[in-house]
């Protein structure tokens, strides 16, 4: 099977190895995914971000396969069982292909609709593990035992540890596609990073764990592969700041949380205008966690449909909340001061723009939001070792990528926090006037 790829030009799925992908492809879970959005609102900031959760799922499994052939050049330097066996690479790139499979729409923003709802990586597991979902009866015809080792690769763990991180980890196969593609849409630069330079710089290698254990992990080769990896987690951090966290796509997130939660309120005290929701809707009404089936109806396409049908609901509230939505009448936002003296200041600027929002006839938990995104560039945790970066240098010891290179040091495990206030376009001139003192 050959596809044509915007990001990565053909994409080949041709060997004995890849049959795992024709496999799952079929399936209708994995089909799904081409009705969820990979960036859920962002394409009513950026209008060329219409690309799927399918399209994602396509390039990281071609990106896994490219780390795969990357892997077998340097395999016969390692003992044989800690080499990527046939079992081994052909489970690898069905976990790069499902690792998205129970993603909900609107991106990560159906996570937070719920409460105590399972994160899109559970829902994956449990589809990938359940008897009666397609992609559980497509792996196991390939053996018995392949849903459940794919299960556990989706989740970073594997005999292998290092092909575990490359699926799950801090440089894996989903962020290797999904800055190129979501930079490629959005028709942004920021996500630009050499891929190319980056695979042919990896290699394995061995550490040595705080207990005396020896692990073997992903490596860059020397200081030729250090503007790769720095580009890669710079693309990261720049993808974050103007996208992922772009205040306008916050906003309109906002606006949909909104719609939700009033959707749920109504459908608790059993108002009828709301019956056209999904099942899962319902379930979460009763504070029940969706069924496996209830789950998988649930698309943007079939989100955004209720949304339309809800615009003139009796209901005024949640009738002028879905209007905005479909007019892209987002609200405003406004910045907050940055740093750990100013996080008490944020709550103060939010009540006085609830008592400013209901003074005119908004209602504040569901107008007026504090919003603080945070992200942390580069993660490199102390324990496991083997968890982390490595550069292999020679004539020097293993060293953790943090300590070589001058610019991932100054980012390592740092929290950014960009807070902000975000309330109705009406409101603009009245709160920033309010809040003016406080900023300043």
């Amino acid at each position: 099977m050959i596809l044509r790829d915007p990001v990565h030009g053909l994409v080949a799925f041709e060997g004995e190895r890849e049959r795992v992908v024709k496999s799952l492809m079929a399936t209708r879970e994995v089909q799904r995914l081409r009705r969820v959005r990979q960036l859920g609102l962002a394409s009513l900031v950026f209008p060329g971000a219409e690309h799927s959760r399918f399209a994602h799922a396509i390039g990281t499994a071609h990106v896994m396969g490219r780390l795969l052939d990357r892997l077998a050049q340097v395999d016969p330097g390692l003992p044989i069982e800690q080499r990527v066996d046939d079992e081994a690479g052909r489970d690898a790139l069905a976990a790069a292909l499902l690792h998205d499979l129970g993603h909900g729409p609107f991106s990560h923003l159906f996570e937070q609709v719920f409460a105590d709802a399972p994160r899109h990586e559970a829902w994956t597991t449990a589809l990938i593990l359940d008897p009666l979902s397609d992609v559980h009866a497509a792996l196991e015809t390939l053996g018995r035992g392949t849903a459940q080792r794919v299960a556990a690769l989706v989740e970073g763990k594997h005999r292998l540890g290092y092909l575990g991180n490359a699926v799950s980890g801090t440089l894996d196969a989903d962020r290797c596609d999904y800055l190129l593609r979501d930079s490629q849409m959005t028709g942004v630069r920021y996500g630009l990073y050499d891929l190319e330079w980056l695979l042919r710089a990896l290699i394995v290698s061995e550490i040595e764990e705080r207990d005396g254990t020896r692990k073997y992990v992903l490596a860059i080769e020397g200081r030729k592969g250090l503007p790769a990896i720095e580009g890669f987690f710079l693309a990261r951090n720049f993808m974050y700041q103007q996208v992922y966290h772009h205040k306008a796509v916050r906003a309109a997130e906002v606006l949909v949380r909104a719609i939700f939660a009033r959707v749920l309120e109504l459908m608790r005290a059993g108002d009828p205008c709301c019956q056209a929701m999904p099942r899962a809707f319902a379930s979460a009404a009763r504070g029940e966690l969706p069924s496996l089936s209830a789950y998988l109806e649930l698309d943007d396409a079939t989100l955004m449909s209720c949304i339309s049908s809800l615009q003139d609901s009796r209901d005024a509230l949640l009738g002028d909340l879905c209007r905005r939505l479909l007019a892209r009448a987002l609200p405003k936002t406004i910045p907050l001061p940055e740093g750990p003296d100013a996080e008490s200041s944020w709550s103060t600027c939010h009540q006085i723009a609830a008592e400013i929002a209901a003074r005119r006839g908004f209602r504040p938990d569901l107008y007026v939001w504090l919003d603080v995104p945070a992200d942390v560039p580069y993660a490199e945790p102390e324990e496991p070792r083997s968890s982390a970066l490595w550069v292999a240098r020679r004539h020097h010891p293993m060293t953790r990528l943090g300590d070589v290179s001058f610019l991932l040091r100054e980012l390592r495990n740092k929290r950014a926090v960009r807070p902000r206030l975000i309330f109705p376009c009406e409101l603009r001139e009245e709160i920033g006037r309010a809040l003016e003192p406080l900023l300043h």
